[in-house]
Order: structure tokens, then C-alpha cells, then sequence
């Protein structure tokens, strides 16, 4: 800490539309690719900090997934005669600053300087969108574009998606629902919620498109995920919802722990998954 310096840690929630992105975490380096989280310590740059702002990104996602509600923290040490920011200015100025429009700084809150993002994670929960009646992904309405995962079915058996779902809940070795180069240590993981529903009827749709246009939801909850976990397991419930597998055939992927049989290797694409929201345990202490 620098000397006559006061540091402050804040845990900010922001959320992005993923699409222009290389995932949330930054790109150092040369690379033309970028992340969220490069946007975001430019920003923090504008602060003058003493030294400089490093965001500790709670939960990573990929390149084209996109997150209603992520969270980070971050240190800010201004000089002696400059009390700390309140969370209200700071996410003011990070949005100020912020050069991108497809990010922004939802709120902050001043936590103790151990407190630490990820590990404080409660849970994460993860939206997956998807469309039915759309037989080519250009029929698609331009405002849903890169925002769900169109299928070219006109209709889905939720039914058979919803018993297929059981089977994933409750801690298993997840080791078939993950994609290699995953850095986690174990493959087991405790899903505590997986539900497939309807979606409202999409305001961007034009009432002629309205009656073959469906939009559905699959939300999957846990402590974490590993590595491509949520859009595997997504591939797979839309197989069952297609009748190219039958729900019990989930359990016996599951049981297999081969990342590389033939019915899970389709990994749902990017674009229809949203990071819902990331809660942290309490700020105090």
C-alpha cells in the first residue's frame, strides 16, 4: 500500500451482452480479442488510484455468453486527503468511463479488505434461452438475434425435457457434462435446481410471427459449474426435447463420466446462455 494511501474494496455487480466479447475475463497481451473485463479496469484508470485497479471477476464465462448480473471486487487507494468513494459514486464513475455499450456497473458495496468474490459466491445461476419455429436462424427477429439458441423444430417435449432434468439434480460426478480443459480439481458438483419453461411471448416479435415463435427457458442452479457443464447439459435436454434421446438415457450419460460419447458431445452454442445472477454471502464481518 502506498505510503499515506487509504485502500478501499468494493464488490461491484455489472452485466454485458457478451457478443463482442472474448469472455468476461481480460485479454492481456497483443491479441485483437478482448474482454469485458479489459473495459471495465479501463474505466477504473479514470479513478486515479494510487495504484492501479485489478477487478477479481467472480464467475468466468465464455466468449459470446452474456450475464444479466456478474460480480467482481476490486481495491481502490486514493491518496491521504481523498476520503474512500461511496458505492453510489463509484458505479456512477464506472460507467462514466466505461467505453463499451454493451457493459454496464449495476451497483457497488463497500466490503471488509478480505473479502474475496468468488469465494463468497452462494450460488450462481444460469439462463438458457431457446427458440422453436424458426426454420432458419435468419427468420429469427434482429433484436433476438445472438440472444437464444433457434431451433429449427416448430415445438418441444417439455415433459420429457423436465423428467430428463431429475436426473441431473443432486450431487454426481459431472465428469460427461464437462469439456476439456477444465481447471477444476473435481468433477462433482451439487446441482440444486433444473427447470425447463415457456417464455412470455418475446416483445420483439411481430404478432404475424408470434404464432409459430416460442421461446423457452432452461435455468440450471449450483455452488459452480465446470467448464461448458450448463450448455452440454443444455444439448442434451434439447435432444430429449427433440426425441432424439429418451429422459432416462440422461441418467446413463451421467453414470457414463465420458465427456467424449456420442450423445453428449454437442455443446449448445453461446449465444443463448445468460449468467443470472451471482449472490454473495454477507458483506460484514
Amino acid at each position: 500500500m502506498g505510503a499515506g494511501s487509504v485502500r478501499a474494496r468494493y464488490l461491484v455487480y455489472f452485466q454485458y451482452l457478451g457478443t463482442d466479447f472474448n469472455g468476461v475475463a481480460a485479454v492481456r497481451g497483443v491479441q485483437r480479442a478482448v474482454g469485458v473485463q479489459n473495459y471495465l479496469e479501463e474505466a477504473a484508470e479514470r479513478l486515479n488510484s494510487v495504484v492501479p485497479v485489478k477487478f477479481t471477476i467472480s464467475s468466468r464465462t465464455d466468449a459470446g455468453v452474456h450475464a444479466l448480473s456478474n460480480a467482481a471486487h476490486l481495491d481502490i487507494q486514493r491518496r491521504s486527503d481523498r476520503p474512500p468513494f461511496s458505492p453510489e459514486v463509484l458505479t456512477e464513475a464506472l460507467n462514466t468511463h466505461l467505453k463499451h455499450p454493451a457493459i454496464r456497473v449495476l451497483q457497488a458495496f463497500r466490503v471488509p479488505s478480505h473479502f474475496h468474490a468468488r469465494h463468497a459466491a452462494t450460488s450462481r445461476t444460469y439462463l438458457y434461452r431457446l427458440a422453436t419455429g424458426c426454420p432458419r436462424p435468419d427468420r429469427l427477429p434482429v433484436f433476438e438475434r445472438n440472444r437464444c439458441w433457434a431451433l429449427q423444430a416448430d415445438c418441444l417435449d417439455v415433459a420429457a425435457m423436465q423428467e430428463a432434468a431429475q436426473h441431473l439434480l443432486g450431487t454426481h460426478d459431472f465428469s460427461a457434462f464437462q469439456s476439456a480443459g477444465s481447471p477444476a480439481a473435481s468433477p462433482v458438483r451439487t446441482l440444486r435446481r433444473a427447470c425447463v419453461s415457456p417464455d412470455p411471448a418475446s416483445p420483439f416479435v411481430l404478432p404475424e410471427e408470434s404464432r409459430r415463435l416460442q421461446f423457452w427457458s432452461l435455468e440450471f442452479e449450483s455452488q459452480s459449474f465446470l467448464y461448458k457443464q450448463v450448455r452440454r447439459m443444455t444439448a442434451v435436454l434439447v435432444a430429449v426435447g427433440l426425441g432424439a434421446l429418451m429422459p432416462a438415457q440422461v441418467k446413463a450419460i451421467l453414470d457414463s463420466r465420458d465427456p467424449l460419447g456420442k450423445h453428449q458431445s454437442r455443446v449448445a452454442p453461446a449465444h443463448g446462455l445468460f449468467l443470472k445472477s451471482v449472490p454473495a454471502c454477507t458483506l460484514s464481518g
